[in-house]
């Protein structure tokens, strides 16, 4: 498992790398005409590439030849060629075969496979943060479990919901479309700290919904009166766009998701002003972030 998991971080960084560099502001959202799944921000995502990419090492090969028998049986045994159709019953030899290939195969898929399911519900570490994830139609609300150090002090719970801004009000409210694109961008992202195990529960208060961050590796259903975890890690600070996977009624098309990762202490900020006031606590942290960036941009000149 530790080297298969360090055979996929390997393979997956490089992917990464050349989209951006460190210390970059990354955005996790699909690409015009892109074939391959999204780039990977988290462990999960990058163990998901690798499945992916092991999964197609079956499946072309074994596409191709079958296409090849087909073709050939076609051709050798047509009408034309073949006028007296064999009356073979059956052949012990190619039965034995077609049923140990398949057997064989599915096992070195199903070991990884199970590896993979393992992994996704079961954190390397305790959490550090949970956050309930509430799906509504068609919006998402977020709760932060309150620091433990706090709760028995009865500290107030942080909850607010992220809407959908509309494609005319972006660049007004938000910023650039490349940072904020259309059909993704919310009013208010939900903000975790980086290198941080984030534990989501999700559920939902009225239809299923499905919390889903393809660049995390993050898909989980949202259903009315249960309660579903789930795990992941963000690797870079960045914005990372996900949207509700599971049909949900008449705009179940504009039901996005945004997570925003940053530092520690830009999280810490945030979360202690955002319990007086969200808006302004997103303002301050958008202007740290501005302010990061255009530190590394001078140091790295």
């Amino acid at each position: 498992m530790k080297r298969w998991s360090l055979t996929a971080g390997l393979l997956a960084a490089g992917a990464t790398a050349a989209m951006a560099q460190d210390g970059d502001l990354v955005v996790g959202k699909p690409h015009p005409w892109q074939m391959g799944l999204q780039e990977a921000f988290s462990p999960i995502e990058e163990q998901i590439h690798w499945f992916s990419n092991y999964t197609l090492a079956f499946i072309v090969p074994i596409t191709i030849l079958v296409a090849v028998l087909l073709g050939w049986c076609v051709f050798r045994y047509s009408a034309k060629k073949n006028p007296t159709a064999s009356r073979t019953a059956h052949n012990t030899t190619i039965e034995v075969i077609w049923t140990l290939a398949p057997v064989l195969v599915l096992l070195m898929l199903a070991i990884p496979s199970f590896q993979l399911l393992t992994a996704q519900y079961n954190p390397p570490r305790d959490p550090d943060l949970t956050v309930k994830a509430v799906g509504y139609q068609w919006y998402w609300g977020y709760e932060y479990q309150p620091p433990e150090a706090d709760a028995d002090g009865g500290a107030s719970v942080l909850s607010y919901e992220s809407y959908p801004v509309e494609a005319a009000d972006i660049e007004a409210s938000k910023g650039d479309l490349e940072t904020y694109p259309r059909l993704l961008a919310v009013d208010n992202e939900m903000v975790v700290p980086v290198n941080t195990i984030v534990r989501v529960i999700s559920t939902s208060a009225d239809v299923i919904h499905s919390f889903a961050v393809p660049s995390l590796g993050v898909k989980v259903d949202a259903v009315p009166g249960r309660a579903n975890e789930y795990w992941f890690e963000a690797t870079r600070e960045g914005i990372f766009y996900g949207q509700c996977s599971e049909l949900c009624g008449a705009a179940h098309w504009n039901m996005p998701i945004a997570i925003r990762a940053v530092s520690q202490e830009q999280y810490d900020a945030w979360y202690k002003a955002a319990l007086e006031d969200l808006d302004a606590a997103n303002q301050e942290l958008v202007a740290s972030i501005k302010a990061a960036q255009s530190g590394r941009a001078v140091a790295s000149r």
